[in-house]
């Protein structure tokens, strides 16, 4: 086990990265404060191990710290139920590949389950797309409960049911961000259509919208069906049926039965993938046709 006692202090790496020094069982080495790793004589779990003094460059640095065992620390509780549903018996978590943490490996397949904010993880995907295999796991409440709480957690104050319901083309208000990435060969999507509770807590100044309460976690309830998009012509069967030729978004909007802004960014990110062109305009609306 790490320790810290004679010996043990901070110091800059080669790297300019700052090192916590110490003993683990008499062997001396440096713990980053960012990674995973293990001792080197132990294999105890410690942060990403450095040799101490001129051993730096005698010792190899690890490209890859996994573990069997899924993670939960400093998860949100969907994120964390999400990685439990997907998981299979030999998949490796928390690996760091290229620079990157990445939630599941299986094999040769990364696998990234992010729950909202696309854009938070372009350049992670940008750059892992370029030499492996990646898949993008997001859910999408079909039901969703809200729940409130007291501001301890330690009560609940009422539950109903939300009158919105999600469906598989609302991946698109999330694509908006990374639209590109479904034309690379070495990416794939899959939406998960779930059941879920969103926690509300009251006290946060920036919830003044929701007369107050805001959001403290999402918790899984269920997965009801699960959908893999690898290309764009897969992502362009969500057009729904019965489309006049060319069409608007409000055209779209129609057949969907759901609102113009989600028709426009489902407009706007299958033809970016190439799935559908633009073939002019009516006034100011432009009218594509689906290729």
């Amino acid at each position: 086990m790490y320790r810290t006692g004679a010996g043990a202090g901070r110091g800059q790496g080669p790297d300019g990265d700052m090192y916590r020094t110490g003993t683990c069982t008499g062997s001396p080495f440096r713990l980053r404060r960012k990674g995973i790793g293990t001792c080197p004589q132990t294999g105890a779990a410690a942060l990403e191990p450095r040799p101490a003094g001129d051993m730096i460059a005698a010792m190899p640095r690890p490209a890859k710290n996994a573990s069997h065992d899924i993670s939960t620390l400093n998860e949100k509780p969907l994120h964390a139920a999400l990685k439990r549903h997907i998981s299979r018996a030999y998949d490796e978590h928390e690996v760091l590949v290229d620079g990157f943490l990445i939630d599941i490996v299986r094999g040769d397949l990364l696998i990234e389950v992010q729950t909202r904010n696309f854009s938070a993880i372009r350049r992670k995907l940008t750059t892992l797309v370029a030499e492996h295999r990646v898949r993008l796991v997001h859910p999408i409440a079909r039901d969703r409960w809200i729940v409130r709480e007291s501001a301890d957690g330690r009560k609940q104050l009422g539950r109903r049911r939300s009158p919105k319901h999600g469906a598989a083309e609302d991946i698109f208000e999330e694509l908006v961000s990374i639209p590109a990435l479904m034309g690379e060969a070495n990416f794939s999507l899959e939406v998960l259509v779930t059941q879920e509770e969103e926690v509300r807590r009251q006290g946060k100044a920036r919830a003044w919208r929701r007369g107050g309460w805001s959001v403290h976690a999402r918790r899984l309830l269920d997965v009801l069906e699960s959908h893999v998009f690898e290309t764009p012509a897969d992502l362009a069967a969500l057009l729904p049926d019965g489309l006049p030729e060319p069409f608007t978004t409000a055209d779209l909007a129609a057949g969907l039965a759901r609102p113009r802004p989600l028709a426009q960014a489902m407009a706007y990110c299958l033809r970016e993938m190439g799935a559908i062109r633009a073939v002019g305009k009516k006034g100011n609306t432009i009218l594509y046709t689906a290729r």
